[in-house]
């Protein structure tokens, strides 16, 4: 079992000094290249390119000149000069490139204020919830500690559509140059226990009194708020990846490495175990007996817990194109179905609304509780409500969670060098075509490109385990042939 976490008043780690962040980088050119605001922000290695401080305080003038200079009216009628929220999460990058948006954002006549350590939905909330007209997050989630990234807010706390993510991305590549001179950034102490309260509240009085349980926020930006919260509702936190240090962010830990955690509730014969990412918007839980429960497990659970308490709005939920079509079916029994949307929580915002549906997320356990949480995906949050479940049937995680079932799944990730349209890669669309005639109703092959990273995937699923893996491989191999790195 790993150390609590730091006391709330004192730094998760010590930043890197400005000059390592400050070195020349080449500027990409502004025709020709591709879209730098993938499917969650910017991402890249920390101090590298458009992640270099130079570039990222060009963004945070370019964030202000866009939100704020274009849209007056975005000013609060409380404040005479229009505010932006920051925040990051267990880097060691994160407080040196969170100070050079403060220095664009302030040469847009914006004033920087700091919540310090935190996770993407607590800086959404508090974004939302204070007198901020716009929200800036340096984090990159789930990927290593040298990687880094940047998620934009609007004063509403949701992330920003296509076409301003374009024009902001217009306006940084038209005026790259750096941002110089020092300026003040006001770290509010005050905004971590607004969040934790925040999460209290939306408990809507569940007790965890008597409730011992695992959580691991992966070193990253729950590693005070998670234990906080559960521990102000009365339960027994035992905590892993609790302790950042600026380099062990999601290394061995969190919602992508549960390992260590099903030990520890295996160890304690703890109620569950809670696994986090980087950045707390993703949770996976860990049942009494050490399984990994993961996002369509997690829906397939809600949904049956929201039918047997009132209902679920609309009869459906909204989940990507990931999800195992063991969802489907799960749901299916339970007299639901899936209207299903393109990879990445904004996809699946824009699902619910559209659709006027209350509940929807991801296969990695980023789930949404629509117009409950303001859109607003929160690992904690997950959480409280699952236990909320155990608690209200009496049954173990193990029980709940065995009403999904999934189908076989392989996942392969292709290094490429380039991300062409499939359709200019016939052959590769003929493999695909081959595969799913041999797999029939009973799978589905699926090929997308990361959205943050250099890489094709290919998933097969099906009912036979060790003939996906073999049609996966096969694919992975063509692409590998056709545009491999």
């Amino acid at each position: 079992m790993g150390s609590g976490p730091p006391p709330m008043d004192s730094p998760p780690f010590a930043p890197v000094p400005p000059p390592a962040l400050e070195r020349p980088s080449p500027l990409q050119p502004a025709t020709g290249s591709k879209r730098l605001f993938g499917t969650d922000g910017v991402r890249g290695r920390a101090g590298e390119g458009w992640l270099s401080a130079e570039r990222v305080s060009a963004l945070g003038r370019a964030v202000g000149r866009v939100l704020i200079g274009a849209n007056p009216s975005a000013d609060s009628p409380r404040s005479s000069k229009p505010r932006a929220l920051l925040g990051h999460d267990g880097r060691r990058s994160g407080p040196t490139l969170e100070a050079a948006l403060a220095r664009g954002l302030a040469a847009a006549g914006i004033t920087p204020v700091s919540a310090g350590l935190t996770t993407t939905p607590g800086l959404a909330h508090l974004t939302r919830a204070g007198d901020f007209a716009v929200g800036v997050m340096v984090s990159a989630s789930h990927n290593p500690a040298d990687d880094n990234g940047i998620k934009i807010f609007g004063s509403s706390g949701e992330k920003l559509d296509d076409g301003i993510e374009d024009a902001i991305e217009a306006a940084w590549r038209a005026a790259p140059d750096a941002v110089h001179g020092a300026t003040p950034l006001q770290h509010d102490a005050s905004l971590e226990a607004l969040y934790v309260q925040h999460l209290v509240a939306a408990a809507g009085g569940l007790s965890l009194r008597g409730v011992e349980l695992g959580l691991d926020a992966a070193n990253g930006g729950a590693s005070r708020v998670g234990p906080a919260v559960l521990e102000a509702l009365g339960a027994r936190v035992h905590t892993l990846g609790c302790a950042p240090d600026g380099d062990n962010i999601n290394s061995g830990c969190g919602s992508t490495h549960p390992e260590a955690l099903a030990e520890l509730v295996r160890a304690r014969g703890l109620m569950l175990g809670v696994a986090l990412d980087g950045d707390g918007d993703r949770c996976v839980l860990v049942d009494e007996h050490g399984a990994v429960v993961d996002g369509d497990a997690l829906l397939t659970l809600l949904a049956a817990w929201r039918v047997a308490n009132g209902g679920l709005p609309g009869g459906r939920i909204v989940a990507t194109v990931m999800s195992n079509r063991g969802l489907h079916r799960a749901l299916a029994d339970l007299g639901l179905s899936v209207v299903t949307v393109d990879v990445g929580d904004r996809r699946v915002v824009e699902g619910l609304r559209r659709e006027a549906l209350v509940l929807g997320g991801e296969q990695s356990g980023h789930i949404v509780f629509g117009p409950d949480n303001h859109f607003i995906g929160d690992g904690v949050l997950t959480a409280l409500r699952v236990i909320e479940a155990l608690i209200g049937t009496g049954r173990p995680l193990s029980e709940l969670a065995a009403r999904f079932c999934a189908f076989p799944q392989v996942l392969v990730n292709v290094p490429v060098r380039v991300k062409p349209p499939w359709s200019e890669l016939p052959a590769v669309l003929a493999m695909v075509a081959e595969v799913e005639r041999e797999l029939g109703l009973d799978g589905r092959v699926l090929l997308r490109y990361s959205g943050t990273e250099s890489l094709a995937r290919v998933m097969v699923e099906g009912p036979h385990s060790g003939a996906i893996e073999a049609h996966a491989r096969r694919i992975a191999d063509g692409i590998q042939i056709a545009i491999g790195a």
